[in-house]
């Protein structure tokens, strides 16, 4: 029996999990390896931003750039370019993400999801508690949600630091947890950071609703032909006044979770086109379109599109839009943060605790709740310590964090003393996972064999 009759006689649900896994995999190991570019675009940032070179990094990122045709010209800075149109990218993908957990992952079902589900929630109400405690001002109050957000890609790259003494399944909670803290970061953006709404751009954004279903019904597969309705999209939600990042989001759910319905399957064409291809040498060069055409169609369509796009994407956005918005984003002139005017250090302290100590609180406090209360139950290999290793990498906010602070503030003092809060308590929230970590390998070392 060979490799693929084997996995034919398979139950459909390990098929499943296996598929789930490998992608899981994958996607663990370009965001280890991309939180490393990440802190690398980080550290180029505060140390140009705090350079004799400032200016530069200052006038480099407010710089116009106009993208346009004929006499319909958009002109904006480079830095909204990165913020409101690069990151709707980086959103398409966290929601291709979401819809393929929702369907094959850890938010498949109740009983898989009911543990990063409460604990995603305590670490999103516990941070926000003692941030507005700390912040009672309304223009203060504002940043509530900068530190309820986790940075996937910074918590995995630290994660994977601490190397094979982590059991896998600490790797999956974290993940999920981010992965529900990222719903929750979409949710608030959408609810609480969305300025006046226009209603009329609900009408271009409903349009382009409507153009991404027509070629789905039609059976359009490429995803180059949903850049059209995404562009359309994104611009009315832009006009609505809702953030247009969110185009992405609304995408990425969108995206079918099951591949197209084809008159073959993908790989009865692939070998039908291989075929047709070894005879390539008795075929004109017109001839031999038509079966590469077969089997890049094929080839396209083995994988559902959910997995396809994002696997496609993900790269480009890890190791390309994310170290690019960090770039413009964290270079923060330390000098020119004064904590002693409008509530700057009561934002800076409220940021750095919520992360560094309310995360590590919310998560733990929820998981231990919800296990009490029988919601659900410790994973395998997961233990009370796993649990709190993944509270203190929880703490690690960076991208999202960052983000949703240039929403929350209009006054760049209070902007930047929350974006210090951030950087401060994502390195100290590392290495506490990174301390943490280390110790509880060292004393499974310590432990005596079982007999």
């Amino acid at each position: 029996m060979n490799r693929q009759d084997s996995r034919q006689t398979l139950p459909r649900a390990q098929v499943l999990a296996e598929r789930a896994f490998s992608t899981l995999e994958r996607f663990l190991h370009i965001e280890a390896v991309s939180g490393i570019v990440l802190l690398v675009a980080a550290a180029i940032a505060l140390i140009w931003a705090n350079s004799p070179a400032a200016g530069s990094y200052h006038a480099l990122w407010h710089a116009p750039l106009s993208i346009g045709l004929g006499s319909h010209v958009v002109s904006q800075s480079l830095h909204f370019w990165i913020n409101d149109a690069l990151m709707a990218v980086f959103f398409l993908v966290v929601g291709m993400e979401i819809r393929r957990e929702i369907h094959e992952g850890a938010l498949a079902n109740l009983q898989l999801a009911a543990l990063p589900l409460a604990a995603a929630l305590g670490g999103v109400m516990v941070p926000a508690l003692i941030y507005a405690a700390l912040n009672t001002e309304p223009t203060q109050l504002r940043g509530w949600a900068v530190p309820t957000a986790t940075d996937i890609a910074f918590a995995v790259g630290v994660l994977a630091l601490l190397g094979r003494s982590i059991p896998g399944n600490v790797r999956v909670l974290l993940l999920a947890l981010a992965i529900i803290d990222d719903i929750v970061a979409v949710l608030i953006i959408a609810a609480f950071y969305s300025g006046g709404l226009d209603f009329s751009g609900l009408l271009v954004a409903g349009l382009g609703v409507l153009m991404v279903l027509g070629l789905q019904l039609i059976g359009i597969g490429s995803a180059w032909a949903y850049v059209l309705p995404g562009a359309v999209l994104w611009l009315g939600l832009l006009q609505t006044g809702v953030h247009p990042t969110l185009a992405g989001v609304v995408l990425g759910l969108m995206t079918p979770v099951l591949p197209g319905r084809l008159r073959e399957q993908p790989l009865e064409m692939a070998t039908r086109a291989v075929h047709d291809l070894s005879a390539a040498n008795d075929l004109s060069p017109h001839e031999v379109a038509g079966p590469l055409k077969e089997l890049r169609q094929a080839q396209r369509e083995v994988l559902p599109p959910v997995t396809r796009v994002q696997m496609a994407l993900h790269p480009w956005v890890a190791f390309g839009v994310m170290p690019l918005f960090a770039l413009a984003n964290a270079g923060v002139t330390i000098g020119g943060v004064d904590l002693s005017l409008d509530g700057a250090q009561a934002v800076t302290l409220g940021v750095v605790l919520a992360l560094v100590m309310g995360k590590p609180v919310g998560v733990v406090v929820a998981s231990w709740l919800a296990v009490r209360l029988g919601w659900c139950r410790l994973p395998p290999e997961v233990t009370w310590s796993g649990v709190c290793l993944v509270g203190l990498l929880a703490g690690i906010g960076f991208t999202m964090s960052i983000f949703i602070a240039t929403l929350a503030f209009d006054d760049a003092n209070l902007l930047n003393a929350a974006k210090l809060g951030v950087l401060l308590a994502s390195l100290v929230a590392a290495v506490l996972g990174l301390t943490w970590g280390f110790l509880q390998a060292w004393r499974a070392r310590q432990r005596p064999p079982l007999a």
